[in-house]
């Protein structure tokens, strides 16, 4: 299991996020449970609430390097992986590689790129590695995508295919802030200085360890057998057109441990599992037509009428 000092560090993270996500610390636990859980986050709201904020400071305070990418109508997928040009100083071709080569890839406002840019993501998203001009490169390790995403609703915005969506472990909307919190924002230093000013808590060698104590946490048999009755739930065909994949109930699993070691637990709960199923499927599944609820709401009332082991 993971070490007293390490799991102190793991404090020490959460309370610098909060620091400077002021009111949003549900969000700020799921971002670092997905993480920990070696997925992709997907972060969806309107514009203005922080999105890209907390997905600096996530990697800031992780240690991690870092790219920004903003997703726009003519990006092509060549200025998201790379190219191959040839060097006349050289006489040979020479791989330019793009953003992508970094620890943590914020895709700002994904859903504003065409769909070829967004599939360019696929590869490196579930295999940590991209194919240019024949030849596959390795991303760098750990490798994560951050991804926020503007509602569909919203001009100029394309829809995520669901084999993207799927790639996604978690998928997560800040919201307005509370009264208290805006107060905050509006009396204090600009968030773009706050960040600028943070210092990493962990270093990449310390956060692969943690990730693997992830894969330690323990899961009873009882647990297992409640998630089983999740999943079996979301294919009944009483609350979803269709239900979760054998992958996402194994990426749910992982979420549940790290948010366990997060809680300073070796072991999951089932409150864990609950905490965690609205965002970790709201993005994959689609409610019943006239259920009158989003995902993420049928999702609570399937919780609600799933018993527990």
């Amino acid at each position: 299991m993971i070490s007293a000092s390490l799991q102190s560090r793991l404090t020490q993270l959460k309370g610098q996020i909060n620091g400077v996500i002021a009111g949003k610390a549900a969000q700020v636990e799921d971002s670092l449970a997905c993480l920990l859980a070696g997925g992709h986050l997907l972060i969806e709201d309107v514009p203005g609430v922080g999105k890209t904020t907390l997905a600096q400071t996530l990697a800031v305070s992780l240690g991690l390097t870092f790219s920004r990418v903003q997703f726009t109508s003519d990006l092509l997928p060549s200025d998201l992986v790379g190219v191959t040009v040839f060097e006349r100083q050289r006489e040979d071709f020479v791989f330019h590689p793009g953003p992508i080569f970094t620890q943590v890839l914020l895709a700002d406002e994904i859903n504003r790129a065409g769909p070829r840019t967004q599939s360019a993501l696929l590869e490196a998203m579930e295999e940590h590695q991209v194919s240019v001009d024949g030849q596959t490169r390795a991303l760098p390790q750990p490798f994560f995508v951050i991804a926020t995403q503007n509602p569909v609703e919203q001009l100029g915005t394309y829809p995520l295919p669901e084999s993207q969506l799927d790639r996604f472990l978690m998928c997560i909307s800040l919201g307005y802030p509370d009264r208290a919190a805006e107060r905050s924002l509006l009396a204090g230093e600009d968030r773009r200085a706050a960040v600028g000013r943070l210092t990493p808590v962990m270093q990449p060698g310390e956060l692969l360890a943690v990730m693997a104590a992830v894969r330690e946490v323990h899961a009873s048999e009882a647990l297992l057998d409640y998630l089983q009755a999740l999943i079996d739930a979301t294919r009944s065909g009483r609350w979803f057109i269709q239900g979760l994949s054998p992958r996402a109930g194994i990426g749910i699993l992982r979420l549940a441990r790290a948010r366990a070691l997060l809680q300073g637990r070796d072991h999951v709960v089932p409150d864990d599992l609950q905490a965690l199923l609205p965002q970790a499927l709201g993005h994959r599944l689609l409610p019943l037509a006239g259920a009158g609820r989003g995902a993420r709401e049928q999702a609570r009332a399937m919780l609600d009428a799933v018993p527990l082991p």
